[in-house]
């Protein structure tokens, strides 16, 4: 089994089942510790390489996915591969597109669609889920 993420790690989302997600920007640093063993890169345009397996979601800055029926496989991608690896996910800042991921990922893990984004203001970033937009695509999404 792979060494998970350290849950104290600022950026990693601990869900309700105990799943760790780490949630970062790239425009910042690699963050301390080891490198993600998956990586979702939520963008508009191509992706930055990276040096562990990577998969590209595109979805441009401030706005919703592109293919909503992909993003939702890709979220279930990372949901299920976090119960034993260290996933992450990322866009520019850190804060919309991946707020709303993990919000989404959250879903999954069983928290309400309508007490997504709130779970993880409280427990990843106070500013996550930037825009109405993103807000109501979370309390949208299903499983």
């Amino acid at each position: 089994m792979i060494e998970t993420w350290d849950p104290e790690a600022p950026g990693v989302l601990r869900l309700p089942s105990g799943r760790l997600v780490r949630g970062r920007g790239l425009r910042k640093p690699l963050p301390d510790g080891p490198p993600p063993t998956f990586a979702v890169l939520l963008l508009g345009k191509q992706p930055p390489e990276v040096e562990w397996e990577s998969r590209w979601l595109r979805w441009p800055d401030f706005r919703l996915p592109s293919d909503r029926l992909e993003a939702a496989a890709v979220f279930r991608a990372v949901w299920e591969r976090a119960a034993s690896e260290r996933v992450e996910v990322a866009c520019a800042g850190g804060r919309g597109r991946t707020g709303s991921a993990l919000a989404c990922i959250a879903v999954i893990d069983g928290v309400p669609p309508e007490e997504a984004v709130a779970y993880v203001r409280r427990h990843y970033d106070p500013h996550a889920v930037e825009t109405p937009f993103q807000r109501r695509y979370v309390r949208r999404f299903t499983v």
